[in-house]
């Protein structure tokens, strides 16, 4: 997959078909668009996603939100879903303020050499927004290219949306945002050192620092697994700040023991994905009861994974 990133000077020469939007936790809905994308692959166009290279509501409302997918878990997705190019465009003031019209002529038809353009039903782009699939049918023959429509997919009488998977996931909802997303709730990212409390307790976890901007669900325990060198193994994770051993103000981390696994990996990048809560994170008196609930926890975390066994 190509990446561009960094600049707003690029030309495709290959013919593309292209999607827009932020991306931001990948569900079934964008499914449905990356499987129409892929139907024009098959005749020869590339597949070309442009999206931004930092939330948008960064620039629009001055907050950081806790986004669902890093930029890095999103460059892993969007590659296994068959794209070719990958647009992280910049935003900032001066390429907010982009006219709608601009942007058809500028970059869509004249930086990715576009020649279709599958997108939601609500996807809007351009200064104030004011671009849409309607404006992008009037211009269709001017430039030669199709536009394809996806309408939006529903989940508990309410349509598929990042802010519903947000919402649930703040609830600590992990199972029902799963059944919204294409891939499990998971985190991405380099294998850091502990203080090896868990393996002094015979429990030896792998810990992971989350990105300051991923959208963390509540403190706890959560069943997982983990994808580490094309292998898929079941697992429990902890996330929070390990308060037993680690004090209530320690940064939040993502703990996991995996089962029957004890290699050293640290500085190696691997996966940990989430599939429903367990337990609140607790404050124990001592490390011997806090080795009588993680061994409780894992005991759970097997019959809960032998009864799950397509996760």
């Amino acid at each position: 997959m190509q990446i561009i990133c960094d600049t707003v000077n690029f030309h495709i020469g290959d013919p593309t078909v292209v999607t827009i939007g932020k991306f931001d936790g990948i569900h079934k809905g964008h499914a449905g668009i990356f499987s129409r994308m892929n139907e024009y692959r098959r005749q020869g166009l590339k597949l070309a996603v442009f999206t931004f290279d930092v939330p948008t509501s960064t620039l629009l409302t001055g907050e950081e939100t806790g986004v669902l997918t890093t930029r890095a878990e999103k460059r892993r997705i969007f590659e296994e879903l068959g794209t070719d190019i990958l647009v992280e465009f910049p935003f900032n003031e001066k390429t907010a303020s982009i006219g709608a019209e601009t942007f058809i002529d500028e970059y869509l038809t004249g930086s990715l050499n576009m020649k279709a353009i599958v997108m939601g039903s609500d996807c809007r782009f351009g200064h104030r927004g004011l671009g849409d699939g309607e404006m992008l049918r009037r211009h269709a023959h001017e430039y030669g290219y199709e536009v394809e429509v996806i309408g939006k997919l529903r989940y508990s009488d309410r349509e598929i949306s990042s802010t519903l998977i947000r919402e649930r996931i703040a609830k600590g909802d992990i199972a029902g945002a799963n059944e919204m997303l294409i891939h499990p709730y998971f985190f991405y990212g380099e294998v850091v050192h502990g203080r090896r409390i868990g393996r002094s307790l015979g429990i030896p976890t792998v810990n992971l620092i989350p990105d300051k901007l991923k959208l963390l669900p509540p403190n706890g325990v959560y069943f997982s697994s983990v994808d580490h060198n094309g292998t898929r193994y079941d697992a429990i994770t902890n996330i929070g700040r390990k308060p037993t051993v680690e004090g209530e103000v320690s940064p939040i981390g993502v703990e996991t023991y995996i089962y029957d696994f004890d290699e050293q990996i640290y500085g190696e990048e691997l996966t940990v994905s989430l599939y429903e809560f367990l337990r609140p994170e607790m404050k124990f008196d001592s490390l011997e009861a806090l080795k009588a609930q993680l061994k409780h926890d894992v005991a759970e975390g097997e019959k809960w994974h032998k009864n799950h066994p397509q996760t």
